[in-house]
């Protein structure tokens, strides 16, 4: 099987920072996208940034210019650095991978356990 760990989310206040990691590990044979969900209470999941293995990002417009994904495919993580940071950015923040398990396997994607932001002064 396959796990997907989060970490860094927290409390903090408009305007700071933070940075998510999120951690594949398992039976990983090869990992094609790596994305950042959120969803806030009430609303629905909603994609924040993905990026190919290749480095190839996509972002959400409202986050653009504040929030970057990048990824270690050696590490089999990917992050999302968030700067200037909004209080409607308060959602729990989901991690999602497309992974390949063997050559005898198709693509499955797998999701972290969420981690929370809270942005409020």
């Amino acid at each position: 099987q396959v796990q997907l760990v989060e970490s860094g989310g927290g409390l903090v206040r408009p305007g700071g920072s933070l940075r998510l990691s999120c951690a594949a590990s398992g039976s990983i044979f090869i990992i094609n996208n790596m994305a950042w969900y959120r969803q806030a209470p009430g609303k629905q999941r909603e994609l924040v940034a993905d990026i190919t293995s290749g480095g190839n990002t996509n972002v959400l417009d409202s986050v653009k210019g504040r929030f970057t994904i990048s990824r270690d495919n050696a590490k089999n993580t990917v992050y999302l650095q968030m700067d200037s940071l909004k209080p409607e950015d308060t959602s729990v923040y989901y991690c999602y991978a497309n992974v390949r398990r063997g050559i005898y396997y198709g693509y499955t994607a797998y999701w972290g356990q969420g981690t929370q932001v809270t942005v409020s002064s």
